[in-house]
């Protein structure tokens, strides 16, 4: 028996030891195995396998190109003192005679930043920045300060352009394009953030196009989580490569600090306006003289409209361009030469676009009808708000 049990012993081991070399070298010999679940995942590639400039970078170079032509700018202007209301009391100013009345002039300053766009240096900002001061000094970043005199703003789109003169050289910037600019592209914000001194922020692109922000009447930001402050409107948003792309305009801040939303001027804009404000002094612009209003679809219900494209005309002003082509209260603008407008920021734009003096075709409907006019642009006049 003993004997027996032994051979059963052998048998069974070396019957389990052929199974698993059988197994392990012709599977197929014993038929399909069971398959486990699987799954498929994707895996980083190593950071040693990543082609090369494609890791983290440092925008030191990007910051370098582009320090020297962002500038401090100081404002101040002169506050007349408030009259004394008890100066004209017969018994006070037989006690006190004018002493209370001769307080010296008041000043109240303030700080913002610029961009030297030209080594004849102009220097573009921000309107709000210069708005009302009597005397403007502009620091560069290389401790000088020098006066700086308006060469002309646009309150409209809140630029301005100073011109300061130096017997150093300049540094301008180098212009960067709007149109290459994308949604997640890295940006850096220059300037002077509550006056600690020149400070370089980045974050990224976080939108392109905002409008209908009631902060100008003509708006086409970038807006960006790049750190925005007081103090750093009109100073540059740069690209990864040093190029000016924008100029820092507005926050949305419920405290007055940075919460991530910043808006910045598209260069695009930028420069178009201080091309116009170097050779004329201002800017200009088209009109035609109408009160818009959006069409919601309440209002084409309303109205019976049979859709609710385009931009409802509420007014005409007596003797105006449009006015004179028969353009009448009640009509609906569907195109501009040949441009669809959809909301009055559109139809604002469009014939702000347009040059004083030409002839331009716009597309209305009145009632069921479709007109084609001709309306002769007018010159828009200086912070007119409507069009």
């Amino acid at each position: 028996m003993h004997r027996l049990w032994i051979i059963f012993t052998q048998a069974v081991t070396v019957s389990v030891a052929l199974l698993f070399v059988v197994s392990t070298l012709k599977p197929e010999w014993i038929g399909e195995r069971a398959m486990l679940p699987s799954v498929t995942i994707q895996e980083a590639v190593s950071p040693a396998a990543l082609p090369a400039g494609k890791g983290p970078a440092s925008y030191a170079d990007a910051a370098k190109a582009a320090l020297p032509a962002v500038v401090h700018v100081f404002t101040s202007k002169e506050v007349k003192a408030q009259r004394n209301p008890f100066s004209d009391d017969p018994l006070f100013r037989h006690f006190f005679g004018d002493r209370l009345n001769n307080k010296p002039q008041q000043r109240t300053s303030g700080l913002g930043s610029g961009v030297i766009v030209s080594p004849e240096g102009y220097i573009l900002t921000n309107n709000h920045v210069i708005e009302a001061a009597d005397e403007i000094e502009v620091a560069l970043n290389d401790g000088r300060k020098l006066p700086a005199r308006i060469v002309g703003r646009d309150p409209e789109s809140d630029l301005a352009v100073l011109q300061i003169k130096s017997d150093g050289k300049l540094r301008p910037i180098t212009f960067g394009h709007t149109e290459q600019l994308h949604v997640g592209d890295v940006v850096l914000a220059i300037g002077n953030p509550f006056g600690v001194g020149q400070t370089v922020t980045m974050g990224i692109v976080s939108a392109l196009g905002r409008s209908h922000l009631g902060i100008n009447t003509f708006e086409d930001f970038i807006q960006t989580d790049a750190a925005i402050n007081p103090g750093n409107s009109g100073g540059a948003l740069i690209d990864a490569a040093g190029n000016l792309v924008g100029i820092n305009a507005a926050i949305y801040s419920r405290s007055g600090g940075s919460l991530g939303i910043g808006f910045a001027i598209p260069v695009s804009l930028a420069r178009n306006v201080m091309e116009q404000i170097i050779q004329s002094g201002s800017v200009t612009r088209g009109w035609i003289g109408v009160e818009v209003q959006a069409i919601t679809s309440d209002l084409a219900d309303s109205f019976g409209m049979p859709s609710s494209d385009g931009t409802l005309i509420s007014g005409v002003m007596r003797g105006s361009p449009a006015d004179r082509a028969g353009v009448k209260p009640g009509d609906v603008l569907l195109a501009v030469e040949g441009r669809k407008v959809n909301d009055p920021q559109a139809m604002l734009e469009a014939i702000a676009a347009l040059s004083p003096g030409r002839k331009a075709g716009f597309e209305l409907r009145r009632g069921k009808d479709k007109l084609d006019l001709k309306v002769e642009i007018g010159r828009r006049p200086a912070l007119s708000r409507g069009e």
